[in-house]
Parts: structure tokens; C-alpha cells; sequence
């Protein structure tokens, strides 16, 4: 067919300022998902590689959450890809933990970047085989082999992971800073919760905004994401702002939900970055109201003691009964 149009003006350009107009074409994909392999490679020539990560949730080109195995994939295309990624990290003599990344799109699948370290979303993988990536990646810099072969790795069940950011989602996802006043963090089985916070620490505006992974897992996808519903209902981070909300939006969006992802999800659905905040915040906060109103009611309505007739007198400390429900943990 035809060059694009505006192509000739870049070969113009191109050969004015580099002697030379060749000019790279690669296929466009409108709607493609972001599937990715990871893999690992010793020092005795052995790679091998661990199932995918389905990552297209994503802002900015960062992923907001991440699951696997990927809800798209079947066994024979999971093989297809992961021999992909092993045959690329084999060709370059790749040691220690990687990941191929892919844009996936009806049915094919496309090579994009490799990312030479463990990422972030490696605690779903974990999950779901049940390999230490970290643990693997110090015994290969230690020049042992791997502990596993190809045919050992087995994905079991589904993992996804939630990156709690110090962010507004209601604002365009504005960072947000101050100091974390109260946190209480979920939880339960398959519930995993690697954090960066304790309560008392001071997030700033001159680091990453990451502030956790929230990382649950199931005997199946269903089962996932009602663990992280609940999981994300129980979370609270007083003080701060974080993305919670909205990944509390996504695990009840019918998209989400069936599978049906690609890179442009939060743009088609924008209504996600609208609603009433953290959920949980907004309980306690009308718990914490509703107490200080009874506190106040109590205090006004205690009987006086003092001598008869003085027409004033100090507050009694008696109550009719306690309320020990109300104190804080």
C-alpha cells in the first residue's frame, strides 16, 4: 500500500540530518493488550521461564494492576510465548531474573521490550507457582544452578496485585503527601501484603508514590478478585490519599470482571476515576462523628455535684453504663 501520510516529510527530515531517509515501520495495534513473560537464566546456560502477567490496567504506560495467568491466554499460546521469551533471553546469554514484555492483539502476539530485573508485579508469579523469584535471583548471582526445571514449573490458581499509590484517583491521580495517621491493612488467606508504611511515616513528593502492593490469590479468577474486594473494603490508610478506591471500582467493573482488557481500559471507563473517595475513610469518619456526638450529649447530660442551691457545680464522672465498644484499638 501507500506510505502514510507525513511519511515523506519524515524521510526528508531524516536524510537532511542524517544523510540518510531509511525509515523503520512497525505495525500499529489500536487495542492490544500487555501480556508478559517471565523468565530466569543461570550461569550453567539454563532458562527457563514462569507463565505470563496480564499488566494492561495501566496509566501513563504504569501498571495499576497486574494478574496472573492472564484471563486470554490458553495452554498452547502460553507455551508459544513463554518459548519466546526464553529462546530471546537464551540468545543473549541472559543471567539472573527478566521479563519479555508483549502487546497481544486477536490472537498474536508482538515483542515489545525487556526489562533486566525483577518487576514490581513478580508477587503474582510467585503466588502463583509458588517459586521465590527473589530467593532464585541471589542463589544464580551465587553461581548455582536453578532448583527447577521447565517441566516443574505449574501455575496454580490466580494472583492479582493492587499497587496502592499516594494518589488521588478523584483528581486525575494527584500525588498526594503528608503523614500516614492511622493504617490498617487486610488480612486472611491467600491475602499478601507488601508495604513501605507503618503508621507515623511521612510520605513526601520526591519518591516514587508506591507506597504498597496489595496481592491476593485463588483457586480461580472469581476467587481473586472477591478476596481483593474484601481485602481493598478492609484496608485503611488514614492521612494520605491512595489509589484504593479505584481499584476498588475496577474489581465490580462487568469489563474487569470478564476479562475483557486492553491497554485503553481506564480510558473507556473514565466513570472509575469518579465516586466518593476511600470508602472506608468515609465510614470511619461518620463512626468517628457519630462518637463525638454521643460523647458530647453524655457529657452535657451527667448530673452535677456540688453543694444544694449553689446553682452550679463540677460535671459528674458516673454514666449509666459503659461504653467500651467505642474505644479506639
Amino acid at each position: 500500500g501507500g506510505a502514510a501520510p507525513g511519511a515523506g516529510g519524515g524521510v526528508a527530515e531524516a536524510a537532511a540530518a542524517f544523510g540518510d531517509g531509511s525509515m523503520y515501520v512497525e505495525r500499529y495495534l489500536e487495542r492490544p493488550r500487555h501480556i508478559e513473560i517471565q523468565v530466569l537464566g543461570d550461569t550453567h546456560g539454563r532458562v527457563v521461564h514462569l507463565g505470563e502477567r496480564e499488566c494492561s490496567i495501566q496509566r501513563r504506560h504504569q501498571k495499576l494492576v497486574e494478574e496472573a495467568p492472564s484471563p486470554v491466554l490458553g495452554p498452547e499460546q502460553r507455551a508459544a510465548m513463554g518459548e519466546a521469551a526464553v529462546r530471546a533471553a537464551e540468545a543473549v546469554d541472559y543471567v539472573g531474573a527478566g521479563t519479555c514484555e508483549f502487546l497481544w492483539q486477536d490472537g498474536e502476539f508482538f515483542f515489545l521490550e525487556m526489562n533486566t530485573r525483577i518487576q514490581v508485579e513478580h508477587c503474582v508469579t510467585e503466588m502463583t507457582t509458588g517459586i521465590d523469584i527473589v530467593r532464585e535471583q541471589v542463589r544464580i548471582a551465587a553461581g548455582e544452578e536453578l532448583s527447577f526445571g521447565q517441566d516443574d514449573v505449574e501455575i496454580r490458581g490466580h494472583s492479582i496485585e493492587c499497587r496502592i499509590n499516594a494518589e488521588d484517583p478523584l483528581r486525575n491521580f494527584l500525588p498526594s503527601t503528608g503523614r500516614v495517621e492511622y493504617l490498617e491493612v487486610p488480612t486472611g488467606p491467600g491475602v499478601r501484603w507488601d508495604g513501605g508504611i507503618t503508621q507515623g511515616f511521612q510520605v513526601g513528593l520526591h519518591y516514587d508514590p508506591l507506597l504498597a502492593k496489595l496481592i491476593v490469590h485463588g483457586p480461580d479468577r472469581a476467587t481473586a478478585i472477591a478476596r481483593m474486594a474484601r481485602a481493598l473494603d478492609e484496608l485503611v490508610v488514614g492521612g494520605v490519599d491512595t489509589s484504593a478506591s479505584f481499584h476498588r471500582r475496577v474489581m465490580d467493573e462487568p469489563d474487569f470482571r470478564a476479562g475483557r482488557l486492553t491497554i485503553r481500559y481506564l480510558e473507556d471507563h473514565p466513570d472509575l476515576m469518579e465516586g466518593e473517595g476511600d470508602e472506608a475513610l468515609v465510614r470511619a469518619a461518620a463512626v468517628a462523628a457519630a462518637l463525638l456526638e454521643e460523647e458530647e450529649r453524655l457529657r452535657h447530660s451527667a448530673p452535677r455535684v456540688g453543694a444544694a442551691g449553689a446553682g452550679a457545680g463540677t460535671m459528674s464522672a458516673w454514666r449509666a453504663a459503659g461504653w467500651p465498644w467505642h474505644r479506639s484499638r
